[in-house]
């Protein structure tokens, strides 16, 4: 990269002279009053102004990569209309980290959303994929949130890969007919090979129930095997996570569940119950859920006329139509969009919760689509039935 040399790049010494200088003539009895000299000041103008484009980009690119919420980000673009114009950089944009689109639901404008259009249009897909569920699901702009989570999952965004699955399994934004659950186990395979631990889980309920994809009960147990496996070394691995190291050992799974994790342990004293009998929080929310999440909380917990949120408090997604997400087959209370969502919602809380009835019918009276078992398990297991309502 070429650099300007000379008086472009002042020692630090002729800095100091100027600054001293200045504060000379301001301190002289010939000082007027409302006529300050910033000779200082313009001098340092001079230095900023100098530098070449290409460094200040390679700065604000470091900058933007590793903001942990969107004001670090922002605050530097405010600063002067240089920075703002360079900050808005195509190749500043596509590095920005996932936290710098920690946009609240509360804080949404035009001008939040012409940012993400601006960072998915540069190639981030962490962009695409944060606007394609708000477009998909909030905005109801099925088609264009369909597309930026399809062009995410195309750059291998396991998160985005994940949705996509959600949505095929569901037939989300369509009818009960359009539901691909061949497409959906390609996908969730896909993002599962990526690291993705709820398509793990996913995956390994598809397999086990046979559901979209030819019954495997061992290989589907590996799965969901692995999936707590990778969940715990998660947590364990994650300097910030609050969980003492004798925490997740010591604990007695058959202690009441006021009594399983001492005052402290796990955020907001919600741990989720591992498979392995371990005293695991839970998982951090996506920036995207936790928007959807505020989103229909403005509006009074509900997407809609007759359509309901998922269960899972960590997920956020709304149904598309009446009746698209399963519930749950012994107390027909709660309802999720997906297995993973389930699982994770049985250990967190719903275990403790769910009580049989004897008969149980959906917000119209009747039955709900079809009593397909989505599920191979019992209530009494780690994971109880869902039926589609």
């Amino acid at each position: 990269m070429r650099t300007r040399r000379g008086l472009s790049y002042p020692r630090r010494g002729a800095v100091n002279a100027c600054n001293t200088a200045a504060e000379k003539r301001i301190s002289t009895p010939n000082y007027k009053r409302g006529k300050p000299d910033f000779t200082a000041g313009e001098y340092m103008t001079d230095l900023f102004d100098s530098l070449p484009d290409d460094l200040v980009i390679s700065i604000l690119c470091k900058l933007s990569s590793s903001a942990s919420c969107p004001s670090d980000f922002f605050n530097v673009l405010i600063t002067c209309k240089r920075l703002n114009g360079l900050g808005l950089h195509s190749l500043i944009l596509s590095k920005a980290s996932p936290k710098t689109f920690a946009i609240k639901a509360k804080n949404w404008s035009d001008s939040a959303h012409r940012f993400l259009k601006l960072c998915a249009d540069a190639g981030n897909a962490e962009a695409c994929y944060t606007l394609g569920m708000i477009r998909f699901y909030c905005l109801q702009n099925r088609g264009s949130g369909a597309s930026l989570m399809a062009k995410a999952a195309i750059s291998s965004h396991a998160p985005a890969l994940y949705s996509l699955a959600v949505i095929q399994f569901n037939g989300s934004g369509g009818s009960k007919s359009d539901k691909d659950l061949r497409a959906g186990v390609a996908l969730c395979a896909r993002a599962a090979f990526l690291g993705h631990i709820d398509a793990l889980r996913e995956l390994g309920h598809c397999l086990q129930d046979g559901y979209g994809v030819r019954q495997n009960v061992t290989e589907g147990r590996r799965f969901l095997v692995q999936a707590n496996a990778r969940e715990l070394a998660a947590v364990l691995s994650n300097p910030n996570a609050g969980l003492p190291t004798r925490a997740w050992i010591t604990w007695n799974p058959h202690a009441h569940p006021s009594h399983r994790h001492p005052s402290g342990n796990g955020p907001s004293g919600c741990p989720l119950l591992s498979d392995f009998g371990c005293n695991v929080p839970a998982p951090e929310s996506h920036p995207a859920s936790r928007f959807m999440t505020e989103w229909f909380a403005i509006r009074g917990g509900s997407a809609g006329s007759g359509l309901r949120l998922c269960s899972h408090t960590g997920c956020g997604r709304p149904e598309t139509r009446k009746h698209e997400f399963r519930r749950c087959s012994v107390c027909g209370a709660v309802n999720y969009c997906s297995r993973a969502c389930q699982a994770l919602d049985w250990k967190l809380r719903h275990k403790e919760e769910c009580s049989p009835v004897e008969r149980w019918v959906d917000e119209d009276g009747d039955g709900g689509e079809g009593g397909d078992n989505a599920g191979g398990v019992g209530a009494g297991d780690d994971d109880d039935v869902m039926v589609e309502s």
